[in-house]
């Protein structure tokens, strides 16, 4: 009988723990309906017990589950505990954006001669986010895979033809691939019928402490030596300038809040860095917590990067945490090309043509010291 009891016992403690060494694997669940359409979220599983819950409703990062130095797991994404709370309206936590993330000054640019008018969704003369019907307000069609390393959510849309004032119809496609190596992989495919623009993006908020205190304790550092100058509206000017010897250089391990003197907005700004379109992701940032020892990589092929602190984040209920999130809670590595761009021809390009294919990737990795 003894050995019986052990036994049992033995059994009870390993289903306790997480499912380490298990599979990757991906399991769906309805979480509600929107515009009549059901809803699923999405859990993506590594063989490590890292976790990501994803949606079909705006592609939107609801969760990433991983270990700090001592194994503990927590959330270091910011997000809301329910569909309805999200179809609320949220501060785009971990959604895709686009048609084009970032502003467009003056809701307006012009391609091949034509000038197209967009929705002035930012201090009711400029376009943020691809407007105010913008990609992470519909709910998108999803397929799940999984293999011995990795498990993969596809999201895939077609925005019409002048949705939100774009020109032509957008396939787009959106690959969340969470590795062995504690990885979020997202990769952006998208094609067109007629010239447009297109920049797309994740805006997930990162708080390495499992969000119990804000990111001003958290350390950053962005490799790069130039930033995109904005006005006071966060349109650029078209200039680009050094990095160095202003506020914004941080290319060496800083403090969020030894920067908060020289900037009470917090960060809100566009650094030009290494990635290519077409190349290997190169990594760009890092955040680092010295509580948990959680350290995030971000690395991209995009040759920007919005660096995003939320000063005037203000979430009171239906948190994810269960606690409000209030300024400075969490931090954003927006992977872009820059604000503006079709307004500025210095910048680099944001045309997509027909039988040509936009191609981009982000991963964050997430790891311990």
């Amino acid at each position: 009988m003894r050995y019986v009891l052990t036994f049992i016992c033995a059994v009870v403690m390993a289903l306790a723990q997480p499912a380490w060494g298990a599979a990757p694997a991906v399991t769906q669940q309805e979480w509600g309906t929107a515009d009549g359409e059901t809803v699923y979220l999405y859990t993506l599983t590594n063989s490590r017990g890292m976790v990501a819950k994803i949606t079909n409703y705006g592609g939107i990062v609801v969760e990433l589950t991983a270990p700090d130095r001592n194994g503990r797991m927590d959330n270091i994404v910011l997000g809301l505990n329910s569909l309805d709370a999200y179809l609320k309206g949220h501060p785009a936590f971990g959604c895709i954006v686009g048609r084009y993330i970032n502003r467009i000054g003056n809701a307006r640019f012009t391609l091949d001669g034509k000038e197209y008018v967009l929705a002035k969704n930012s201090n009711g003369r400029h376009s943020i986010h691809g407007g105010r019907r913008n990609f992470y307000t519909h709910v998108w069609n999803a397929s799940t895979a999984a293999d011995h390393s990795s498990a993969t959510l596809t999201l895939t849309r077609r925005s019409p033809d002048m949705e939100e004032g774009f020109p032509g119809n957008l396939d787009v496609r959106v690959d969340y691939t969470l590795t062995d190596d504690n990885e979020l992989r997202i990769e952006y495919t998208a094609t067109t019928d007629r010239p447009t623009v297109v920049n797309l993006s994740n805006h997930s908020y990162f708080n390495l402490s499992g969000a119990k205190e804000s990111v001003l304790g958290h350390y950053v550092r962005i490799f790069a030596k130039d930033y995109v100058v904005t006005d006071g509206d966060l349109i650029p000017t078209g200039e680009i300038a050094k990095v160095k010897g202003t506020p914004l250089d941080l290319r060496r391990w800083t403090r969020i809040g030894d920067r908060m003197d020289r900037l009470p907005n917090g960060f809100d700004n566009s650094y030009c860095v290494a990635g290519r379109s077409g190349r290997k992701p190169v990594l760009v940032a890092e955040l680092y917590d010295p509580a948990s020892g959680r350290e995030l990589k971000t690395f991209t092929t995009q040759p920007g990067l919005c660096f995003y602190t939320a000063k005037t984040l203000n979430i009171r209920a239906n948190t994810r945490h269960g606690h409000p999130y209030s300024a400075s809670w969490g931090a954003c590595f927006e992977t872009q090309h820059h604000p503006d761009s079709p307004n500025h021809p210095n910048f680099p390009t944001t045309v997509l043509r027909p039988g040509d294919t936009y191609h981009e990737v982000t991963m964050y990795r997430v790891g311990c010291r």
